[in-house]
C-alpha cells in the first residue's frame, strides 16, 4: 500500500513513526510519503516537509504567518494528488489536515484520520465537516467515542499512543554523565517545540529557575531548534539542555515546569509532578477564551475531569506564581497526592498498544 501520512508538530511525529512501524509489520512492502520530522524519516520513505516549517501557534500567529501557511497547503493538495495514495493518514495538526481532507475526498482519495481533532473543546459543530471528509476515525482519549456518538458519528477508540512510546523506552545508563549533571534533584523544562512557545514561557521558567540554586535545571531542546537558539534566552546561565532525550529527563526528573500539550501527559505518565504552563499573544488568548468551552487545558485534567495538576495560564503564568505552584511539589503532602491521583491517571488510561491497534484497523479497512 502506499500511505501519505501528514504530522505537523513533534507530538505528531512521535505518533506518525510509532504508526509507521506498526504498519510495516503488517504491510511489508508499505510505501510511505509523509509531512512530519526525523522520528517518521528515520522509520524511512520520503520526507516532504519537516514539521518545523509548518507549526505556528494561536490564531494572531497563523494570520501573520498566512501565506506561508496556504503556500503549505497548495503544495501538500499538488503532492498528495500526484502520489496517488491507497490512503491519507492525517495526524491531529487539524487546521492544516481538515483542508487536505476536504480535498482529497473530493478526489476520491480515503481519508483516515488518527488522533482526533479536539473539536470537543469549541466549534463542535466541526463534527458535521469532519464526517463527510473523513472515512475513520482512529481516538486515542475515552470520552470522544461518547462524544462522537452524540454527534452520530461511529469511532474507533484505539487506547493512546504514548503509553507505546513510553513502553518501548530504554533509560540510558549514562545520561548525567553524558550531560555533566550532578547530584543536585532535576527539575525538567519542557518549554514547547514552537517559536512562540519558547518566546512567551521560556524566560519566566529561567527565572524560577534562578530563585532555586540547589536544584538543577535542565531543558528539554526540541529538534526544531538547535544550542545557539536556547542559548538566545540562557544569557550566559549555565543551564543544560538536551536533545533528543525529553524521556530520559523525565527519568531523572524530581518535578516539571511543562507548556500545556501532549508533553504534560507524558510527564504524568512518567509520575513527575508538574505545573502546567500556557501563555500566548493577547489577541490569540482573547479570541481562544470566547472559543473554547472546555474546563482545563492540559490533557492530564481533561482526562481526569478534576484538577490533577496546577494550570497556569496567560496573566497568571509569571515566575513568582509558578514558584509558588513548584514549591509545594518539591516535597510534602502536595507531591504526594499528586504522585496518587497520577496512578489513577495511568490505571485509567489502560494498556499500551494504540499504534498496533490502529495499524491492523487500517490494514484491515484497506484490504477489505
Amino acid at each position: 500500500m502506499r500511505y501519505y501520512i501528514i504530522a505537523g508538530e513533534a507530538s505528531g511525529d512521535l505518533h506518525g513513526a510509532n504508526l509507521m512501524k506498526a504498519l510495516k509489520n503488517l504491510d511489508t512492502k508499505a510505501d510511505f510519503r509523509f509531512f512530519g520530522g526525523d522520528l517518521m524519516q528515520a522509520q524511512g520513505g520520503t520526507l516532504v516537509k519537516h514539521y518545523a516549517d509548518m507549526a505556528f501557534m494561536g490564531f494572531l500567529e497563523v494570520l501573520m504567518n498566512l501565506r506561508t501557511v496556504l503556500k503549505n497547503i497548495s503544495f501538500c493538495k499538488q503532492d498528495v494528488l500526484a502520489y496517488q495514495p491507497d490512503v491519507l493518514i492525517l495526524v491531529d495538526f487539524p487546521g492544516f489536515n481538515l483542508k487536505i481532507a476536504d480535498f482529497a475526498k473530493k478526489n476520491n482519495i480515503k481519508v483516515y484520520y488518527y488522533i482526533s481533532p479536539k473539536v470537543w473543546a469549541w466549534n463542535q459543530k466541526r463534527v458535521l465537516k469532519i464526517k463527510k471528509v473523513v472515512d475513520k476515525m482512529f481516538c486515542i482519549l475515552p470520552f470522544e467515542v461518547d462524544f462522537y456518538k452524540e454527534w452520530g458519528m461511529e469511532v474507533d477508540y484505539v487506547g493512546n499512543p504514548l503509553l507505546d512510546a513510553i513502553a518501548a523506552f530504554t533509560p540510558q545508563n549514562d545520561f548525567l554523565t553524558q550531560h555533566n549533571l550532578g547530584d543536585k534533584k532535576i527539575i525538567a523544562l519542557l518549554p514547547g517545540s514552537r517559536k512562540q512557545e519558547l518566546q512567551y514561557l521560556l524566560p519566566d521558567m529561567l527565572a524560577v529557575a534562578d530563585k532555586l540554586p540547589e536544584y538543577q535545571f535542565v531543558i528539554a531542546g526540541a529538534p526544531s531548534f538547535n544550542q545557539e537558539h536556547y542559548d538566545s534566552f540562557l544569557n550566559g546561565r549555565h543551564i543544560p539542555v538536551v536533545f533528543g532525550a525529553t524521556y530520559d529527563l523525565l527519568h531523572h526528573a524530581h518535578a516539571a515546569l511543562v507548556t500545556s500539550g501532549t508533553a504534560t501527559l507524558e510527564t504524568a505518565l512518567f509520575k513527575v509532578p508538574e505545573v502546567v504552563l500556557y501563555k500566548g499573544g493577547k489577541i490569540s488568548i482573547a479570541i481562544a477564551r470566547m472559543l473554547v468551552k472546555i474546563r482545563f487545558i492540559s490533557l492530564v485534567n481533561l482526562i481526569m475531569d478534576e484538577e490533577v495538576v496546577k494550570e497556569l495560564i496567560q496573566e497568571d503564568c509569571n515566575a513568582e506564581q509558578i514558584l509558588k505552584e513548584l514549591k509545594p511539589l518539591l516535597d510534602g503532602e502536595k507531591r504526594v497526592l499528586q504522585l496518587q491521583q497520577y496512578q489513577l491517571l495511568a490505571d485509567k488510561m489502560g494498556l499500551p498498544g494504540a499504534s498496533e491497534k490502529t495499524a491492523k484497523l487500517i490494514h484491515e479497512y484497506l484490504n477489505r
